[in-house]
């Protein structure tokens, strides 16, 4: 995810949104669940947000994947 362009308008950093989506996607927790978890680590968006940015740049991260291949997902041992 080089490209700055699809999150040029959001106040938040792209890098939390790519963990969010990460955390959503890949670890099937609920959007609620990653709020929670966003918010023990000091960031606050409310699930409602979370669902807009999985709707918004969903496809992004589904090209990514089919562009890279799901085994460089496992490439960060931490992520199994």
């Amino acid at each position: 995810m080089t490209n700055r362009l699809p999150f040029h308008y959001f106040e938040i950093s792209p890098e939390i949104i790519c963990v969010a989506m990460m955390m959503y996607v890949r670890f099937s927790l609920s959007l609620r669940n990653v709020e929670d978890l966003l918010h023990e680590r000091g960031i606050d968006p409310s699930y409602e947000t979370i669902c807009f940015w999985c709707n918004r740049f969903g496809s992004l991260f589904v090209a990514e994947i089919r562009k890279r291949g799901v085994q460089k997902m496992y490439a960060y041992s931490n992520w199994r």
